[in-house]
Formats: C-alpha cells, structure tokens, sequence
C-alpha cells in the first residue's frame, strides 16, 4: 500500500478550520475530513429524538440507532449520511454547534467515531479538522496544526458570515456562545481541545485566507512533500 500523509488542524470553534482545510485539500488533493460536522450529525439525530446532549442514559439509548456515512461530491465536499438521508445542510447552525460540543464528550460517542476517523486517513491523504486530531484521533499526524483567532475576532467573523447569508446575527450573543463554547472545548473530561505538543501554532486573528494557506502550506512542507 502506498505511503499516505494526514494533515491534523486542531482549534477553537469560528477560527476558520474548515475553510482553510477545504482550500488546502483542493490545492494538494487530498481527501477534506470534517470531524465537527460528524459530531453536529450526532447532536441532530439526538436533538431530532428530543434527547439531551448531557443525557448519558438517553445518548447510550439511541445511538445504536444512528448510521453515519461520509459521501464526497464531484467538487470534493463532504456530505453527512444520517440513517440514508443527506443532513449536511440541516446541522449547520448555532445551536446544534453547542450541542455537538457537548455530545463529543460521551465516551460512548467518542467510540462509536474513532475509528471511522482513523479509516479514512489509512487509505487517503487527508486534510482532517476538529478539537482532538492531533492529539487522539491522529497522534502520528505528519503535520499538526494548532489554528487559532481570539474568540472577538471568531465572533466577527461568524456574524459577518451569517448576516452575508440574510440569516439574524447578534455579535454579543454570538460572542457569548463562543466563549461558552472554548469553555466547554478546553475543560470536557474526554479528549478536551489543547495543543498538541508537536504541533504548530497558526494565529489567524490578523491574517486573511490567503495568507493562511501559505503560512500552513510552509509549515507542512517541510515535513511532508506537497
């Protein structure tokens, strides 16, 4: 089997992992991994049974009921397969954000998606984001990226990112549920968001997209060929 190389963005919530991890899959071809958008599955199959994310009994109840399958359009994207049907759409919202957080922290959960993660990263290259990459899902990453912005700036960005959507946005609150988020991130008993000791640190707060890409793109260069 051909040698293949993984890429780990680790971060808080709003400071650009998935945009900046779907561009650096499109420039390298490699597969884009989306691991918050799994967890968001799982707290909209839950939230769809009226079962609370901090509910252990009810979360071990259901979830055997719950099949998740990853799909990739023509472009490359992602598409989350709940039970047959295609949500990739319906969990992208605030609320189901604080929820995934939450139901991320269910050993039982936890279990139930490891090694689904791991599948994918043996027989790809991949791009793969979210909270604990580098530190759980991918401890032997290739390279390991620690992407990060303060949470005023994700704030802003979040909102300005809603409101170009025509969707209501109100900073404070967006700000709030931010900072409730890393909270939640930073102190969750299983596998909480912290910098991997091998992994690079990539302040975004000052940078734009482009000036990401490359500031990633030298990082992994020099320990994987691109």
């Amino acid at each position: 089997m051909a040698k293949t190389y993984s890429i780990a963005i680790d971060g808080p919530a709003g400071a650009g992992k998935s945009t900046i991890a779907k561009r650096l899959a499109r420039e390298l071809g490699y597969r884009y991994v989306d691991t918050g958008a799994i967890y968001r599955t799982v707290a909209y199959f839950l939230d769809l049974w009226g079962v609370s994310p901090k509910d252990v009994d009810g979360v071990n109840r259901y979830i055997d009921e719950l099949t998740i399958g990853i799909e990739y359009d023509g472009e490359g994207l992602q598409h989350m397969i709940m039970n047959g049907m295609d949500v990739t759409a319906d969990i992208r919202t605030q609320e189901i954000s604080q929820k995934a957080s939450l139901v991320s922290a269910q050993p039982k959960v936890r279990e139930m998606l490891l090694d689904m993660q791991r599948d994918v990263a043996k027989t790809n290259n991949v791009i793969m984001d979210g909270r604990d990459i580098g530190t759980v899902v991918l401890p032997k990453a290739d390279v390991k990226i620690f992407l990060t912005a303060s949470a005023e700036v994700r704030a802003r960005r979040r909102t300005e990112e809603l409101t170009a959507k025509g969707q209501k946005a109100n900073y404070s609150q967006i700000l709030r549920e931010i900072q409730q988020r890393d909270y939640q991130d930073t102190h969750r008993e299983i596998a909480p968001l912290k910098m991997a000791r091998d992994s690079v640190k990539v302040d975004t707060s000052e940078l734009d997209i482009d000036q990401v890409v490359a500031e990633i793109k030298a990082i992994a260069g020099k320990k994987i060929p691109l």
